[in-house]
């Protein structure tokens, strides 16, 4: 019998917590009638650059235009070329190519599904102008080995940092681990506004003047523009929303790694066919998702869905495999880890509002259809 289905991330719950907030900042802004880059813009940079522990924040308007406005702050351009992971959101490759670059795909590690750093060194030529790691599905990749082979090439690195903000590596913060950390406030993410925002987090002056006029179209100035840019302004509606948002920021961080211990403490219970995170002592996870491997994956996915509980897959198809990049040349097999990977992750319902008897029907669901 078909029962009430879960919500794969609950932001209604989360609204419903913070609404007198949010409604409270979004007046505010209503009132003042700065819609763009108005004052709060820069209240939460501020707030964020202290979160993280940087010098410098520079939002912008979607975490996929951050990563485009790091590249080009580098001069990243055609013929470069740029080494990062296969498995992860297009965004990470798409834009390494809209600059006329080439992405330069790694395998990743089969444990934590991050890139894999011993496999680095091999991909750089004399082409190579960035290392651009992913700290997917909330925890972060190999930092201090992946700067260190940066650092003997004089290369930066630019961390991809969309699903692991608020997560921890080495005592140190998730975007504060490299020459430019990038992140997203989509919806899903773990620090979410309502519609697309992103930011930027560098200790470089100087790097973080030349970000901040590539997003106003290259404007130092008004209508003086020193080098050619995007309108990547954040909207000033959305910087109200994770300002309010930010006040249980820490709640959720803490409330996500409990729910994430929660499933493997269950899983680690029942059954020994899954597969769950592997989150390296050094790290901490914000669990951007709550993905496992299983045999069968589909079979697995339509019997949670017959039982009220939505899953996804991130990421089906890795991106040498994707057709906007055929024309570089990748074959099925180049990266057997990341491949053999997107045949069996499934990601399961996930977020701080997550309640335990939910939780439960999930992990009972799950066992029963493996078995």
């Amino acid at each position: 019998m078909f029962r009430q289905m879960i919500p794969f991330n609950d932001l209604k719950a989360q609204y419903q917590d913070l609404k007198p907030q949010i409604l409270e900042r979004i007046n505010r802004v209503l009132e003042h009638g700065q819609y763009v880059m108005g004052p709060e813009v820069n209240e939460l940079e501020g707030k964020l650059a202290a979160l993280v522990g940087t010098k410098h924040c520079v939002t912008a308007s979607s975490g996929t235009d951050t990563l485009l406005i790091a590249m080009m702050a580098l001069g990243i351009g055609f013929g470069d070329e740029v080494v990062t992971t296969p498995f992860t959101f297009i965004a990470t490759g798409e834009m390494i190519a809209l600059l006329g670059a080439k992405p330069v795909f790694v395998d990743i590690d089969p444990r934590t599904y991050n890139i894999d750093p011993r496999k680095i060194e091999s991909a750089i030529t004399s082409k190579t102008r960035a290392i651009l790691p992913v700290s997917l599905y909330g925890h972060c990749a190999d930092m201090d080995s992946i700067n260190e082979i940066a650092g003997r090439h004089e290369l930066p690195v630019i961390e991809d940092g969309a699903q692991s903000f608020g997560s921890t590596y080495k005592g140190r913060k998730s975007c504060a681990l490299s020459t430019i950390g990038s992140t997203s406030f989509f919806p899903s993410k773990p620090l979410g506004g309502y519609g697309d925002g992103g930011a930027l987090f560098t200790d470089d002056d100087q790097l973080a003047e030349v970000m901040r006029e590539i997003r106003i179209h290259g404007q130092a100035r008004r209508y003086h523009h020193k080098r050619i840019g995007i309108n990547g302004r954040m909207d000033t509606l959305q910087a109200a929303i994770l300002l309010a948002k930010l006040e249980r920021f820490d709640w959720e961080v803490g409330q996500r790694r409990a729910v994430g211990a929660g499933y493997t403490a269950m899983f680690s219970e029942r059954t020994p066919d899954v597969v769950v995170p592997c989150i390296e002592h050094c790290n901490t996870s914000v669990f951007a998702q709550y993905t496992i491997q299983v045999d069968n994956r589909d079979a697995i996915a339509k019997a949670l869905n017959d039982h009220g509980i939505p899953t996804a897959i991130h990421y089906a198809v890795p991106l040498h495999l994707q057709p906007a990049f055929r024309a570089y040349g990748y074959r099925d097999g180049d990266f057997p880890v990341a491949e053999a990977v997107s045949r069996r992750v499934l990601s399961l319902p996930m977020g701080p509002d997550l309640l335990e008897h939910d939780q439960r029907r999930i992990v009972e669901a799950l066992v029963a259809a493996l078995h």
